[in-house]
């Protein structure tokens, strides 16, 4: 996307990390300049199949406009990456398989978890030396959508940005939205949610006085933007960057 735009190409390094929980070490990865520069902070939530290539091209896409991307594996309890052997391509033939491997994983990742680790994956962040120091974003795909929102309103004066892209964000219910101070962008895809679902979830946000986007991608089913799954779109893939960047543009700085 830099060459693309007439921007200068950023050199980006991918570091191998280890995050200390109250439960273990969690495996993880960054992304961010190879500049010596320090860049605003996001916590990126891989989707149910976890961390792989595509996710790490995503978080290099990411760090080319200037942050600092971590990506933890939330299933670390069950093994470090891949905690599910995947193959190169999730098709219609081999994703139930799939996914009855990682329900089970999902299941266990209670909320208590959730909580637990995004403290632990955010102080980490925070004391990065290539990571600003000012407020940080969260994003997240599928699942990870779910894991951004808590994770969002959990940490308030923290968390200047979310971001959910074909996940269950309205799960928790409406009495998490008011926990919410950071501006938020939901992408849906067509098949998870109905325009009625829509409008109660949007409902629920004007209620709860949250500043946000939230829409239904078009022409699109669950887990759009993950180009090793027969749910691409491509065009999904170009709306998800360009809400998500304008989203950062607007709430994170260079500190």
């Amino acid at each position: 996307m830099n060459s693309k735009e007439g921007r200068p190409t950023i050199p980006i390094k991918i570091q191998s990390l280890q995050i200390p929980t109250p439960d273990g070490q969690a495996d993880a990865f960054a992304a961010f300049p190879d500049d010596g520069e320090r860049h605003p902070g996001v916590l990126m939530y891989a989707d149910a199949f976890g961390i792989r290539p595509v996710l790490r091209e995503m978080a290099r896409e990411l760090a080319g406009h200037g942050y600092y991307v971590l990506v933890p594996n939330f299933f670390y309890r069950h093994g470090p990456t891949p905690v599910v052997e995947l193959p190169e391509y999730i098709g219609e033939e081999v994703r139930p398989a799939v996914i009855a491997q990682v329900m089970p994983l999902i299941e266990a990742h209670t909320p208590e978890r959730v909580l637990s680790d995004a403290d632990a994956y955010l102080r980490f962040l925070t004391t990065q030396p290539e990571a600003g120091a000012g407020p940080v974003a969260v994003t997240g795909y599928c699942i990870g959508g779910l894991l951004a929102m808590r994770t969002a309103a959990a940490h308030p004066g923290q968390v200047a940005a979310v971001a959910g892209f074909h996940g269950p964000v309205g799960a928790d219910g409406p009495d998490s939205l008011h926990r919410l101070t950071a501006q938020v962008h939901f992408g849906h895809a067509e098949t998870d949610l109905t325009p009625e679902a829509l409008g109660e979830l949007n409902q629920a946000l004007d209620a709860a006085g949250v500043d946000y986007t939230s829409e239904i991608y078009p022409g699109t089913v669950h887990g759009f933007t993950m180009s090793d799954t027969d749910a691409f779109n491509p065009a999904a893939l170009q709306l998800h960057w360009d809400r998500l960047l304008s989203l950062l543009g607007r709430t994170l700085t260079d500190s």
